[in-house]
């Protein structure tokens, strides 16, 4: 019985395209008898000759002829094979579920897709809005192959890519008269209640916000949740209260305005993450340097509002018209 079925049709079909078993064992760089006597274990493992053979020539019998171009076909299906193997290996192919926290702007996720499909055309990144907590907990389980969270975080367990520090700036409702400020100290917040994404998002980072809000001598009044960037714009609209926001998604509200921080008290670091050990699926690393320099490229193209006046950075209120 022959076990190397495919060595043996490779070895046929050189012969084949030689018809000379002296120049196709040069060409396998291997002596002649033992190439003779594995075609022999060929022809015996397939019951049929492959070659007429003569002092003079060597010939593909009507049984080689027919065998020839269905031995072809295996072998150019093997290296095919052998190729969608090595491209899975390497997180080319397949389906990435990947986390990213619920806040994550649709220009992000945009260029993060588009980086995707650029580096792997092959793969599928199933993109899924979580929070951090959830993320850390889905990435144990196996629920989540990589994720994008934002520190600091339990990452007992996980691997993290580059970190992306984000500065944060304070949106304020449009009539605020800290608006005619370039930038604005936390301090100056005092009086106002602060609109906070649910601490069960990313607990690590809430509590991160309050200390230094209270370090700088801003208490607010009230803390307020909101889940959804829509609705935080809204309750800063209302003047429910004020937010931090890194600044795209207020830049798109007429109704309110955003400015730095001065001194940057407040940086939000970034990072993908993904499960240590080797049942990591092979695209994580890539994802997370991908996230980190869409994020970085993102953040640094913002607008900084320094050496411009603040009316000249945002949209204007709307205008209204009386008759």
């Amino acid at each position: 019985m022959i076990v190397d079925l495919l060595r043996h049709l490779r070895l046929f079909v050189t012969v084949a395209d030689e018809l000379h078993f002296s120049r196709a064992a040069e060409r396998l760089g291997m002596a002649q008898p033992p190439l003779s006597q594995a075609i022999r274990r060929l022809e015996k493992e397939l019951d049929t000759e492959l070659f007429d053979r003569s002092q003079r020539s060597v010939r593909l019998s009507a049984a080689g002829a027919v065998l020839l171009d269905e031995a072809r076909e295996l072998l150019a299906r093997e290296e095919r094979l052998r190729t969608v193997a090595r491209h899975a290996a390497g997180g080319g192919l397949g389906t990435l579920r990947a986390g990213v926290p619920p806040d994550t702007t649709a220009a992000v996720l945009s260029a993060l897709l588009a980086a995707c499909a650029e580096q792997a055309p092959g793969l599928t990144v199933d993109l899924q809005e979580v929070s951090t907590e959830e993320q850390v907990r889905l990435l144990a389980s196996g629920g989540l192959d990589a994720g994008l969270v934002q520190h600091p975080v339990d990452a007992t367990g996980l691997l993290l890519g580059p970190e992306v520090p984000l500065d944060l700036g304070v949106v304020l409702p449009r009539t605020s008269p800290l608006v005619r400020l370039p930038e604005v100290r936390l301090a100056e917040l005092s009086g106002h209640d602060l609109v906070l994404f649910p601490r069960a998002h990313a607990p690590g980072w809430y509590d991160t916000v309050l200390d230094v809000c209270r370090a700088e001598g801003f208490v607010p009044g009230r803390v307020r949740h909101a889940s959804n960037p829509e609705f935080l714009l809204a309750l800063v609209t209302a003047e429910h209260g004020v937010a931090f926001d890194q600044g795209p998604a207020a830049r798109k509200e007429p109704r309110v305005a955003w400015r730095p921080l001065a001194r940057r008290p407040l940086t939000l670091r970034v990072s993908g993450a993904w499960p240590a050990g080797r049942a990591a699926h092979p695209a994580a690393p890539r994802f997370a340097e991908l996230a980190a320099d869409v994020l970085a490229r993102r953040h640094t193209a913002a607008p900084r509002h320094l050496g411009t006046r603040p009316e000249d950075d945002s949209p204007r209120p709307w205008s209204v018209v009386y008759g």
